[in-house]
């Protein structure tokens, strides 16, 4: 099922400049377009649209030893609840971490990339308002949902 993404603003990397009132199209677990909410919602009407306060972007690369947890579900977990929809490999040393980041479809990397939003890649999203994560996307699906 296709979904628009949208919030008051939308930045294409993390640093990105914020872009008001545009959106992200998701088709499955890829990006299917990116552009102002007002041409994808004309384009794609009838798609359903979350609305979510705060600043959409791309995922975030987790680039250190993931957190301390009791579990290795809650260590994915704590990662879900910053927008973080990525991990390098070289800290998934652990079988049963690596078997909860392959559960939780963490995007697993060789070495860092900036994550980006494009059409055609991977649906890995998150919603921040400041330093709060609203929601976590990832491979199109939503992992996390503050409450």
């Amino acid at each position: 099922m296709r979904t628009l993404h949208t919030a008051p603003l939308l930045r294409l990397t993390r640093d990105g400049d914020p872009l008001p009132d545009h959106a992200v199209l998701v088709s499955a677990d890829r990006i299917e377009a990116v552009g102002p909410l007002v041409e994808l919602s004309a384009a794609y009407a009838g798609v359903r649209v979350r609305r979510w306060p705060g600043t959409l972007g791309p995922g975030l690369l987790h680039e250190g030893a993931l957190p301390v947890a009791p579990t290795p579900r809650e260590r994915v977990h704590a990662l879900l609840r910053r927008g973080v929809t990525a991990v390098l490999a070289e800290h998934l040393a652990d079988p049963a971490l690596r078997a909860a980041v392959d559960r939780s479809d963490l995007l697993v990397l060789p070495a860092a990339v900036v994550p980006v939003l494009v059409a055609g890649e991977r649906a890995d999203l998150a919603v921040h308002d400041g330093d709060a994560c609203l929601m976590t996307v990832v491979a199109g699906r939503i992992a996390h949902r503050r409450a």
